[in-house]
Protein backbone atom coordinates (compact mmCIF):
# COMPACT_ATOMS: atom_id res chain seq x y z
CA UNK A 1 0.00 0.00 0.00
CA UNK A 2 1.92 3.21 -1.44
CA UNK A 3 2.32 6.14 1.72
CA UNK A 4 0.57 9.65 0.74
CA UNK A 5 2.15 12.32 2.36
CA UNK A 6 -0.33 14.51 4.47
CA UNK A 7 0.22 18.15 5.17
CA UNK A 8 0.04 19.39 8.86
CA UNK A 9 -2.42 17.76 11.52
CA UNK A 10 -5.41 19.59 12.63
CA UNK A 11 -3.41 20.38 15.50
CA UNK A 12 -1.21 21.73 14.23
CA UNK A 13 -2.81 23.78 11.54
CA UNK A 14 -4.55 24.99 14.57
CA UNK A 15 -1.91 25.95 16.27
CA UNK A 16 -1.02 27.66 12.73
CA UNK A 17 -3.72 29.62 12.76
CA UNK A 18 -3.97 30.42 16.22
CA UNK A 19 0.00 32.08 15.52
CA UNK A 20 -1.20 33.99 12.67
CA UNK A 21 -4.18 35.78 14.89
CA UNK A 22 -1.68 36.45 17.69
CA UNK A 23 0.49 38.40 15.20
CA UNK A 24 -2.21 40.07 13.77
CA UNK A 25 -3.48 41.21 16.82
CA UNK A 26 -0.83 43.97 17.70
CA UNK A 27 -1.53 45.78 14.30
CA UNK A 28 -5.02 46.27 15.35
CA UNK A 29 -4.24 47.20 18.68
CA UNK A 30 -1.66 49.67 17.98
CA UNK A 31 -4.50 51.13 15.17
CA UNK A 32 -7.69 51.05 17.57
CA UNK A 33 -5.16 52.38 20.67
CA UNK A 34 -3.99 55.23 18.78
CA UNK A 35 -2.65 57.69 20.71
CA UNK A 36 -0.64 55.49 23.14
CA UNK A 37 2.23 58.02 23.60
CA UNK A 38 2.99 61.70 22.81
CA UNK A 39 2.41 63.50 19.96
CA UNK A 40 4.97 66.55 18.46
CA UNK A 41 3.45 69.69 16.96
CA UNK A 42 6.48 71.07 14.79
CA UNK A 43 5.92 74.93 14.65
CA UNK A 44 8.11 76.10 12.01
CA UNK A 45 8.56 79.56 12.85
CA UNK A 46 10.12 80.68 16.54
CA UNK A 47 8.24 80.93 19.63
CA UNK A 48 5.88 84.05 19.76
CA UNK A 49 4.81 84.36 16.94
CA UNK A 50 1.16 83.73 15.37
CA UNK A 51 1.82 79.70 14.72
CA UNK A 52 3.42 79.21 18.11
CA UNK A 53 0.63 81.47 19.56
CA UNK A 54 -2.11 79.21 18.31
CA UNK A 55 -0.54 75.84 18.44
CA UNK A 56 0.17 76.52 21.93
CA UNK A 57 -3.59 77.37 22.35
CA UNK A 58 -4.46 74.23 20.78
CA UNK A 59 -1.91 71.54 22.01
CA UNK A 60 -3.24 71.38 25.74
CA UNK A 61 -6.94 70.89 24.30
CA UNK A 62 -5.80 68.31 21.70
CA UNK A 63 -3.65 66.51 23.99
CA UNK A 64 -7.11 66.16 26.24
CA UNK A 65 -8.94 64.99 22.92
CA UNK A 66 -7.08 62.73 22.84
CA UNK A 67 -6.10 61.17 25.80
CA UNK A 68 -2.74 62.14 25.32
CA UNK A 69 0.04 64.65 25.77
CA UNK A 70 1.15 67.08 22.46
CA UNK A 71 4.46 68.07 22.80
CA UNK A 72 5.54 71.89 20.93
CA UNK A 73 8.51 71.73 18.80
CA UNK A 74 9.58 75.03 17.27
CA UNK A 75 11.93 74.17 14.64
CA UNK A 76 12.06 77.04 12.73
CA UNK A 77 14.01 78.84 9.80
CA UNK A 78 13.75 79.21 6.09
CA UNK A 79 10.15 80.66 6.09
CA UNK A 80 8.96 77.53 7.64
CA UNK A 81 10.53 75.10 5.04
CA UNK A 82 12.80 73.64 7.97
CA UNK A 83 10.36 72.60 10.23
CA UNK A 84 7.83 71.66 7.24
CA UNK A 85 9.80 69.25 5.42
CA UNK A 86 10.86 67.57 9.01
CA UNK A 87 7.64 66.47 9.29
CA UNK A 88 6.91 65.54 5.27
CA UNK A 89 9.65 63.58 5.95
CA UNK A 90 8.38 61.50 9.10
CA UNK A 91 6.95 58.67 9.71
CA UNK A 92 3.05 58.70 8.94
CA UNK A 93 1.87 57.16 11.79
CA UNK A 94 -0.10 60.43 13.44
CA UNK A 95 2.65 61.13 16.35
CA UNK A 96 4.33 63.91 13.89
CA UNK A 97 2.51 66.69 13.13
CA UNK A 98 2.73 69.94 11.21
CA UNK A 99 1.68 73.33 12.51
CA UNK A 100 0.91 74.39 8.81
CA UNK A 101 -0.21 77.93 7.62
CA UNK A 102 -0.09 80.24 4.32
CA UNK A 103 3.59 81.05 4.83
CA UNK A 104 5.01 77.79 5.27
CA UNK A 105 1.99 76.09 2.34
CA UNK A 106 1.46 78.57 0.16
CA UNK A 107 3.90 81.50 0.00
CA UNK A 108 6.64 79.18 0.67
CA UNK A 109 6.94 76.79 -1.95
CA UNK A 110 5.72 79.15 -4.65
CA UNK A 111 8.42 82.01 -3.92
CA UNK A 112 11.10 79.13 -3.55
CA UNK A 113 11.74 75.90 -5.60
CA UNK A 114 13.95 74.08 -2.91
CA UNK A 115 12.52 74.04 0.24
CA UNK A 116 12.33 70.07 0.04
CA UNK A 117 8.26 69.25 -0.19
CA UNK A 118 5.18 69.40 -1.92
CA UNK A 119 2.51 71.22 0.52
CA UNK A 120 0.49 68.99 -1.28
CA UNK A 121 1.67 66.02 -2.11
CA UNK A 122 3.51 65.03 0.79
CA UNK A 123 0.90 66.25 3.38
CA UNK A 124 -2.77 65.43 4.23
CA UNK A 125 -4.12 68.81 5.65
CA UNK A 126 -6.16 67.45 8.21
CA UNK A 127 -8.11 70.64 9.45
CA UNK A 128 -7.48 74.34 10.32
CA UNK A 129 -6.81 75.34 13.43
CA UNK A 130 -7.91 79.33 13.36
CA UNK A 131 -8.75 81.97 10.86
CA UNK A 132 -6.92 85.10 10.85
CA UNK A 133 -8.68 88.25 9.53
CA UNK A 134 -6.61 90.51 7.28
CA UNK A 135 -7.31 94.53 7.23
CA UNK A 136 -6.28 96.83 4.55
CA UNK A 137 -5.03 99.69 6.94
CA UNK A 138 -3.39 102.65 6.24
CA UNK A 139 -1.30 105.42 8.92
CA UNK A 140 -3.46 108.56 10.47
CA UNK A 141 -1.68 110.55 8.20
CA UNK A 142 -3.22 109.37 4.87
CA UNK A 143 -6.02 112.12 3.98
CA UNK A 144 -8.29 109.13 3.24
CA UNK A 145 -11.00 108.18 5.53
CA UNK A 146 -12.41 105.25 3.89
CA UNK A 147 -12.08 102.56 1.13
CA UNK A 148 -13.35 104.35 -1.59
CA UNK A 149 -11.60 107.45 -0.81
CA UNK A 150 -8.16 105.94 -0.46
CA UNK A 151 -8.52 103.82 -4.22
CA UNK A 152 -9.36 107.77 -5.25
CA UNK A 153 -6.12 108.93 -3.74
CA UNK A 154 -4.28 105.87 -5.14
CA UNK A 155 -5.93 106.55 -8.72
CA UNK A 156 -5.08 110.18 -8.39
CA UNK A 157 -1.14 109.77 -7.40
CA UNK A 158 0.21 106.23 -8.82
CA UNK A 159 3.48 105.43 -7.61
CA UNK A 160 3.63 108.08 -4.92
CA UNK A 161 2.25 105.90 -1.63
CA UNK A 162 4.46 102.71 -0.21
CA UNK A 163 3.17 99.44 1.14
CA UNK A 164 4.42 97.79 3.77
CA UNK A 165 5.31 94.03 3.97
CA UNK A 166 7.40 91.55 5.93
CA UNK A 167 9.76 90.63 3.56
CA UNK A 168 9.74 90.07 -0.32
CA UNK A 169 7.31 86.81 -1.40
CA UNK A 170 5.74 87.37 1.78
CA UNK A 171 1.85 87.33 2.28
CA UNK A 172 1.29 90.95 2.98
CA UNK A 173 2.60 91.28 -0.36
CA UNK A 174 0.63 89.32 -2.20
CA UNK A 175 -2.71 90.43 -0.49
CA UNK A 176 -1.44 93.75 -1.39
CA UNK A 177 -0.75 92.92 -5.09
CA UNK A 178 -3.87 90.86 -5.05
CA UNK A 179 -6.06 94.15 -4.14
CA UNK A 180 -3.57 96.28 -6.59
CA UNK A 181 -4.28 93.89 -9.50
CA UNK A 182 -8.03 93.80 -8.80
CA UNK A 183 -8.89 97.40 -8.50
CA UNK A 184 -6.05 98.43 -11.05
CA UNK A 185 -3.86 100.18 -8.49
CA UNK A 186 -0.65 101.33 -8.79
CA UNK A 187 1.69 101.80 -5.59
CA UNK A 188 5.27 100.89 -4.21
CA UNK A 189 6.42 98.09 -2.55
CA UNK A 190 8.54 98.39 0.74
CA UNK A 191 9.66 94.93 1.92
CA UNK A 192 10.58 94.60 5.89
CA UNK A 193 12.77 92.09 7.70
CA UNK A 194 9.42 91.16 9.76
CA UNK A 195 6.13 92.54 11.08
CA UNK A 196 7.43 94.55 14.17
CA UNK A 197 10.26 96.92 11.58
CA UNK A 198 6.52 97.14 9.27
CA UNK A 199 4.38 98.83 12.07
CA UNK A 200 7.43 101.41 12.85
CA UNK A 201 7.40 101.99 9.16
CA UNK A 202 3.44 102.89 8.91
CA UNK A 203 3.79 104.77 12.39
CA UNK A 204 6.65 106.69 10.93
CA UNK A 205 4.98 107.69 7.30
CA UNK A 206 8.00 105.31 5.90
CA UNK A 207 4.76 103.92 4.43
CA UNK A 208 1.35 104.39 4.15
CA UNK A 209 -0.43 101.36 4.02
CA UNK A 210 -1.08 97.85 4.49
CA UNK A 211 -2.67 94.74 4.17
CA UNK A 212 -2.08 92.01 6.49
CA UNK A 213 -2.91 90.25 9.44
CA UNK A 214 -5.33 92.36 11.67
CA UNK A 215 -3.80 91.55 15.35
CA UNK A 216 -0.53 93.38 15.14
CA UNK A 217 -2.14 96.51 13.65
CA UNK A 218 -5.73 96.88 16.05
CA UNK A 219 -4.02 97.94 19.29
CA UNK A 220 -3.39 100.94 16.62
CA UNK A 221 -5.93 101.33 14.86
CA UNK A 222 -7.60 101.22 18.11
CA UNK A 223 -6.05 104.48 19.85
CA UNK A 224 -6.06 105.95 16.29
CA UNK A 225 -2.63 105.84 14.99
CA UNK A 226 -4.05 103.67 12.00
CA UNK A 227 -7.09 103.66 9.62
CA UNK A 228 -8.68 100.22 9.05
CA UNK A 229 -10.54 100.60 5.36
CA UNK A 230 -11.38 97.36 4.95
CA UNK A 231 -11.45 93.61 7.22
CA UNK A 232 -10.93 89.88 5.12
CA UNK A 233 -13.55 88.37 7.12
CA UNK A 234 -16.94 86.34 6.97
CA UNK A 235 -18.83 89.43 8.52
CA UNK A 236 -18.02 92.61 10.49
CA UNK A 237 -16.02 92.30 13.29
CA UNK A 238 -16.35 93.18 16.88
CA UNK A 239 -13.81 94.56 17.39
CA UNK A 240 -14.05 96.91 14.03
CA UNK A 241 -17.88 97.42 13.64
CA UNK A 242 -17.86 100.41 11.50
CA UNK A 243 -15.34 98.82 8.90
CA UNK A 244 -17.12 96.60 6.37
CA UNK A 245 -15.72 93.51 4.31
CA UNK A 246 -14.22 93.37 1.48
CA UNK A 247 -17.26 91.04 0.51
CA UNK A 248 -19.59 94.06 1.23
CA UNK A 249 -17.01 96.49 -0.92
CA UNK A 250 -17.90 94.27 -3.61
CA UNK A 251 -14.34 92.49 -3.65
CA UNK A 252 -15.05 88.71 -2.56
CA UNK A 253 -11.57 87.84 -4.09
CA UNK A 254 -9.92 90.02 -1.18
CA UNK A 255 -12.26 88.55 1.44
CA UNK A 256 -9.94 85.15 1.85
CA UNK A 257 -8.88 84.95 5.68
CA UNK A 258 -5.03 83.58 6.53
CA UNK A 259 -5.34 80.37 8.31
CA UNK A 260 -3.36 78.14 10.67
CA UNK A 261 -3.61 74.35 10.45
CA UNK A 262 -2.98 71.08 10.71
CA UNK A 263 -1.11 68.68 8.97
CA UNK A 264 0.53 65.27 8.81
CA UNK A 265 2.75 63.35 6.61
CA UNK A 266 1.56 62.03 3.55
CA UNK A 267 0.34 58.27 4.16
CA UNK A 268 -1.11 58.99 7.66
CA UNK A 269 -3.60 56.37 8.03
CA UNK A 270 -7.54 57.52 7.55
CA UNK A 271 -8.22 56.24 10.63
CA UNK A 272 -5.71 58.63 12.58
CA UNK A 273 -6.60 61.52 10.16
CA UNK A 274 -10.27 60.75 11.45
CA UNK A 275 -9.20 60.59 15.24
CA UNK A 276 -7.25 63.96 14.62
CA UNK A 277 -9.80 65.84 12.18
CA UNK A 278 -12.16 64.76 15.16
CA UNK A 279 -10.00 65.80 18.10
CA UNK A 280 -9.36 69.61 16.46
CA UNK A 281 -12.97 69.93 16.21
CA UNK A 282 -13.49 69.02 20.05
CA UNK A 283 -10.68 71.35 21.00
CA UNK A 284 -12.39 73.97 18.71
CA UNK A 285 -15.43 74.58 20.78
CA UNK A 286 -13.21 73.36 24.19
CA UNK A 287 -13.99 75.51 26.77
CA UNK A 288 -12.22 78.96 26.57
CA UNK A 289 -10.94 78.15 23.13
CA UNK A 290 -13.22 80.43 21.17
CA UNK A 291 -12.31 83.53 23.59
CA UNK A 292 -8.68 82.25 23.61
CA UNK A 293 -8.77 82.86 19.48
CA UNK A 294 -10.46 86.08 19.73
CA UNK A 295 -7.54 87.70 22.08
CA UNK A 296 -5.14 86.51 19.28
CA UNK A 297 -6.84 87.97 17.10
CA UNK A 298 -8.20 84.70 15.42
CA UNK A 299 -11.17 83.43 14.64
CA UNK A 300 -12.34 79.71 14.88
CA UNK A 301 -11.72 77.31 12.13
CA UNK A 302 -14.10 76.61 9.58
CA UNK A 303 -15.25 72.78 9.60
CA UNK A 304 -13.86 71.53 6.52
CA UNK A 305 -13.08 67.80 5.55
CA UNK A 306 -9.63 67.58 4.60
CA UNK A 307 -10.55 67.13 1.14
CA UNK A 308 -12.36 70.67 1.13
CA UNK A 309 -8.99 71.94 3.18
CA UNK A 310 -6.62 70.63 0.24
CA UNK A 311 -9.03 71.94 -2.47
CA UNK A 312 -9.17 75.16 -0.80
CA UNK A 313 -5.56 75.40 -0.27
CA UNK A 314 -4.77 74.11 -4.29
CA UNK A 315 -6.85 77.09 -5.54
CA UNK A 316 -5.21 79.41 -3.62
CA UNK A 317 -1.99 78.50 -5.18
CA UNK A 318 -3.18 78.27 -8.73
CA UNK A 319 -4.12 82.29 -7.64
CA UNK A 320 -1.35 83.22 -6.17
CA UNK A 321 1.40 81.32 -8.97
CA UNK A 322 -0.73 83.61 -11.37
CA UNK A 323 -0.30 86.59 -9.14
CA UNK A 324 3.25 86.32 -8.64
CA UNK A 325 3.98 85.57 -12.25
CA UNK A 326 2.53 88.69 -13.86
CA UNK A 327 4.03 91.17 -10.91
CA UNK A 328 7.23 89.14 -11.84
CA UNK A 329 8.19 89.08 -7.93
CA UNK A 330 11.39 86.91 -6.74
CA UNK A 331 13.00 85.65 -3.89
CA UNK A 332 15.47 87.86 -2.41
Amino acid sequence: MKHHPQGPSLARRSLLLAGLGASLLPLAARANAYPSRPITLVVPFPAGGSVDLIGRLYADALGKALGTSVIIENRDGAGGAIGSKRVARATPDGYTLVASSQSSHLANPLMRGDIGYDPIKDFISISQLSRTPNVLVTNAAVPARNFAEFVALLKARPDELHYATAGIGSMGQLNAELFKNTLQLQAVHVPYRGGAPLINALLSDQAQFSLDNLAPFLPHIQVGKMRALAVAAPKRLDSLPDVPTFEELGYPVLNSMSWIGLAAPAGTPPDIVQKLLAAVRAAAKDDGMPQSLEKAGALPPEEQTPQQFTAMMSERLALYKDLIDRAGIRPE
